[in-house]
């Protein structure tokens, strides 16, 4: 039998999520860019990066810590660089949604004018679902790329025993809108599973699949609470993603991995996270020369087409179950949410003095 889902409308979850982050002390802009982010995780089924993950990790490790992570109404510092299509700046512990979407949009304004825009971003706190920011770049005609270093290192390296890396994501959006009717989004940790999804499963009493976590002494579990660590997917392959953001956010100015957001009070040490953003105008790879003489968006869907044939026709585009779920939320007029998540909110309401989500006020999505 298929879980059950209730149907929130947009509004009302925004003010929610906006009076939970104001009670925290974050600005109304803040507070607005979290909504916003925390719909669209919602609206695509990211379920693992929703509001309820994203508070939760502003209470462990942002402005609810003992190191304060993050900081309501921090400032972005730009810092100077001779390259004009790169930019670099200090976040200073600012919200990371907040951040992110200012990042994806000063590289969207360089691409514009140099054909490709980088930014990178130190002193960060985590910005959740990289997928959210280059899914809106690609709308938007541009493909993007996004990884970060992820908020603790909760990864065991191949071959080790001891978690030094985190789940490390990486994120490419592409525009295929107009080949396939949404953008491809390819959207992973370089875990088995992201801890988010850990945390989800734990909630609704199921399993995690084999060869995901291990417990505190080094075995493998499908328990989610008896989950410790993680461990990279696909051995070696998996390790070395994870691997570059660590190197990456090295090169920003990034903190070793294993105190990050471990704050020990040595005012030497840094505990951030690192963002690295970088988006191109695909007109400036356009080498004007297609089969047949396909247009540029012509020869991608020619492409697609081709993957997807020779009897591949079943096979899933990275990005489709995402917009299959965004479809689902339009047609029931609202966000989704199981009965789990609506109790998880509701101890939210009760923390910002919002008024309760009464189940039979919902109705059941279809």
């Amino acid at each position: 039998m298929s879980e059950v889902f209730y149907v929130v409308p947009e509004k009302l979850h925004n003010a929610l999520v906006e009076a939970a982050y104001k009670h925290r002390g974050y600005t109304a802009e803040e507070s607005a860019a979290a909504a916003r982010f925390c719909a669209e995780a919602t609206r695509h089924g990211i379920r693992t990066h929703n509001a309820i993950k994203a508070l939760h990790l502003d209470h462990l490790f942002g402005s609810g810590s003992p190191g304060k992570g993050c900081v309501p109404n921090a400032k972005i510092e730009v810092v100077k660089s001779r390259f004009p299509a790169s930019q670099v700046w200090n976040a200073n512990k600012k919200l990371g949604q907040a951040t992110a979407y200012a990042a994806m949009d000063t590289a969207m304004k360089l691409a514009d004018q140099y054909g490709i825009g980088m930014v990178s971003v130190d002193n960060a706190f985590h910005y959740l679902w990289g997928g959210g920011y280059v899914m809106d770049a690609a709308k938007k005609g541009y493909i993007a790329y996004t990884n970060c270093t992820a908020t603790l290192a909760e990864v065991v390296p191949f071959g080790g025993k001891f978690p030094t890396l985190g789940t490390n994501p990486h994120s490419w959006g592409l525009p295929t809108t107009s080949a396939i009717g949404y953008p491809i989004v390819i959207d992973w940790a370089t875990s088995v599973v992201a801890m988010g999804r850990v945390q989800q499963l734990a909630r609704e009493g199921k399993q995690l699949p084999p060869q995901a976590a291990v417990d505190e002494n080094g075995t493998p579990t499908t328990d989610p609470a008896k989950a410790k660590y993680l461990l990279p997917f696909g051995a070696h392959k998996g390790y070395g993603l994870s691997l570059l953001n660590e190197l990456i956010g090295g090169y920003i100015g990034g903190s070793l991995p294993t105190i990050r957001s471990r704050f020990n009070g040595k005012p030497d040490d840094k505990y951030g996270c690192n963002f690295f953003f970088q988006v191109w105008h695909p007109d400036a790879m356009n080498a004007g020369e297609f089969a047949f003489g396909r247009s540029q968006s012509q020869n991608v869907k020619a492409v697609i087409d081709d993957i997807l044939g020779h009897g591949n026709e079943k096979s899933m585009l990275p990005g489709q179950l995402e917009a299959e779920a965004a479809a689902r939320s339009a047609k029931n007029g609202g966000l989704l949410f199981s009965e789990a998540e609506i109790k998880a909110l509701n101890e939210i309401a009760a923390e910002c003095g919002q008024p309760q989500w009464q189940l039979s006020d919902l109705k059941a999505a279809v």
